[in-house]
């Protein structure tokens, strides 16, 4: 089992959680983005830069998971994809993507860029708060717990 951190728009709190994690349960994290960053020297932190073609940290990540492999991404498209290979994706406000539950945030994704794209509304999400990371942080360990037990 590995975590993979789509990282070029992972928030720095969300990375760091996941790196005191990762320490804790000796779990390998690969972060993977369009350009170099800091990462923690740790054998379990690893960074691949893929250069800054359209969705090549999506490509390479895709490319690279295997079931039962966990995904940080707030890119639903991505994450729809990983679903469909038995991959668990968790944004970092904490919601567990699913079959389910990633359709309706397309179709929701979908609808708030042609508003974005029409003038009719402008912006992006708030900024992460704490209540955010508490709810990533639950699902994170839910579902490494869960990955975990059904390991071999």
């Amino acid at each position: 089992m590995r975590i993979w951190i789509d990282a070029d728009a992972c928030p720095k709190m969300i990375k760091e959680f996941v790196y005191k994690v990762s320490r804790r349960l000796q779990v390998p994290v690969v972060l993977v983005a369009n350009s170099a960053m800091h990462v923690p020297r740790s054998n379990l932190v690893s960074l691949v830069v893929v250069g800054d073609a359209l969705d090549a940290a999506d490509h390479h990540i895709l490319q690279h998971c295997v079931a039962g492999d966990l995904v940080v991404t707030a890119d639903i498209p991505l994450a729809s994809s990983l679903i469909d290979k038995g991959v668990v994706a968790i944004n970092p406000r904490g919601m567990v993507y699913t079959q389910d539950n990633v359709k309706e945030a397309l179709a929701t994704r979908n609808l708030m860029q042609e508003l974005r794209e029409a003038g009719t509304m402008s912006g992006g999400p708030a900024p992460l708060g704490p209540q955010d990371r508490e709810r990533f942080a639950n699902a994170l360990d839910r579902e490494l717990t869960r990955q975990r037990r059904n390991s071999p």
